[in-house]
């Protein structure tokens, strides 16, 4: 087997953001491959996905994220984390992988480069035959996914529950479709006209058109849970829409300019107080653990990710205005060399 190590380049392209703006301010740069420190690795990247959490970080928006993220400029000029590569180098402590894995994880920003250093606790290894970008989808949408619908209690055997899927058609929507209905769940799903076929295919029974359809319109007391990607509607009129004893999973989103999605969350507490319909937030985190099972599943054919567009990485900027859009159906992909 070729020796990774002596193989990796010493420079590298990346794309980098020194302050917070549109996907104007990201600039390729050549420069000097990283080394991993400490339980980290060297990963040469073999696809990177793009999430609205890229665009937000981006965008430093909310203004909120800046206490987190940089107050000023991002304190992680690297934009990207979703990503499946191969390791190409090793750093100290580190167990369970070795130089030539291949591996895929939510990595902490960098990954739209060629290469980028990972904590390799964040990876998991990709099987032989799960290509590169269906691995790359899974980390942050479909690992939010799962976490919404184990939060709203659709876990392994959910025959006869019901769930409404807000905003189906988009990353996280398309997989938390897919994971309700193998879980068993009656899925019902609110997304774009033009979408609705998709989302039927990935396993929802019903459908309805966003701009047509209210979800005051939606049969009162139906839905043992509801997993509200979107963002939008009012939480009252979504209370309505649950069963004594139903979940409302709010994923986190936009929110406004300063606070984000903090108003709506307080808003939720509130209305869950004494309430017999549980309102719930959701942060997602990486769980490595989660991730490993998705990869399975996929690795089987039971999960697929939709990918609507490949770009290559000379043309990041260009996939990052697409993202920026809001109009993403399924995952967008960047690829090296593509």
């Amino acid at each position: 087997m070729t020796d990774k190590t002596e193989a990796t380049a010493r420079t590298m392209t990346a794309w980098r953001q020194t302050e917070y703006g549109g996907p104007e301010v990201v600039r390729a740069e050549q420069m000097p491959v990283p080394s991993p420190g400490r339980g980290e690795v060297l990963v040469g990247i073999g696809a990177t996905v793009l999430n609205a959490a890229d665009v937000r970080l981006l965008r430093g928006d909310p203004l909120l994220l800046r206490l987190a993220f940089g107050i000023r400029r991002p304190k992680q000029p690297g934009r990207g984390t979703d990503a499946a590569g191969t390791v190409h180098a090793v750093g100290e402590d580190v167990s369970g992988l070795a130089v030539g894995d291949e591996v895929v994880g939510e990595l902490p920003g960098g990954a739209l480069a060629e290469y980028a250093v990972s904590p390799a606790a964040r990876l998991v290894r990709r099987p032989a035959g799960l290509a590169p970008a269906t691995a790359a989808a899974l980390p942050m949408a479909a690992g939010t996914a799962w976490q919404a619908l184990e939060r709203a209690g659709v876990t392994a055997d959910s025959v006869g529950l019901r769930v409404l899927v807000i905003g189906a058609s988009g990353g996280v929507g398309t997989f938390t479709v897919q994971l309700a209905a193998m879980r068993s769940a009656e899925v019902w799903a609110l997304c774009g006209e033009g979408n609705r076929s998709l989302v039927e295919r990935l396993g929802a029974a019903r459908t309805f058109d966003h701009r047509s359809t209210a979800v005051e319109e939606l049969p009162e007391a139906s839905f043992d849970a509801i997993i509200d990607i979107a963002g939008t509607a009012p939480l009252r009129a979504l209370r309505r829409l649950l069963v004594t004893g139903g979940t409302l999973v709010m994923v986190a989103g936009l929110g406004g300019r300063v606070l984000g999605p903090i108003p709506r969350i307080l808003q939720a507490v509130l209305l869950s107080v004494g309430a017999k319909r549980r309102l719930r937030p959701l942060v997602a985190v990486p769980k490595p653990e989660v991730l490993a099972e998705l990869v399975a599943l996929a690795a089987e054919g039971r999960i697929t990710p939709v990918i609507e567009r490949t770009w290559p990485l000379t043309e990041a900027r260009e996939a990052l205005t697409h993202v920026d859009a809001g109009h993403t159906v399924g995952k967008v992909i960047v690829v090296p060399g593509h």
